[in-house]
C-alpha cells in the first residue's frame, strides 16, 4: 500500500491507502474523491479525471503520449505543464507520498 494525497481547488486534501498497481483514477473512483469524475471509466476519451501532479512526482511519471496529450487538450479547466489524466498514472511503490491538485471543475 502506499499514500496518495488528493487537494481540492479550495486546499482541502485527502490522504488515501492504495494499492500499487491499480491506476490513481481507479483508486479515486473506488473512495469517492469529490473532484474526479471518470465518466469514461479509464477509456481516456473525457478528460475528467484531470490532475496536477506536483513535484518530485510529476518528474517520476511516464511521459505523456500522444492519445493522453490530446485529451488534455479538451479539459474544462486548462492544462498546465504537470496536468495529468489520472487513468493514465499508474500507482507504484516509487509513488509512495503522490501528491495532486484537483482542478476546479471537470465539466
Amino acid at each position: 500500500m502506499i499514500t496518495v494525497h488528493f487537494v481540492s481547488s479550495g486546499g482541502t486534501g485527502t490522504a488515501l491507502q492504495c494499492r500499487t498497481g491499480q491506476s490513481l483514477m481507479q483508486a479515486a473512483v473506488a473512495a469517492d474523491v469529490a473532484g474526479i469524475a471518470a465518466d469514461c471509466g479509464g477509456m481516456m476519451t473525457c478528460g475528467t479525471c484531470h490532475v496536477f501532479v506536483r513535484e518530485p512526482y510529476a518528474g517520476r511519471l511516464p511521459p505523456v503520449f500522444a492519445e493522453e496529450h490530446a485529451m488534455l487538450e479538451f479539459t474544462a479547466v486548462p492544462r498546465q505543464a504537470n496536468s495529468r489524466l489520472s487513468c493514465q498514472i499508474d500507482l507504484t511503490d516509487a509513488l509512495d507520498g503522490l501528491t495532486v491538485d484537483l482542478p476546479d471543475t471537470q465539466y
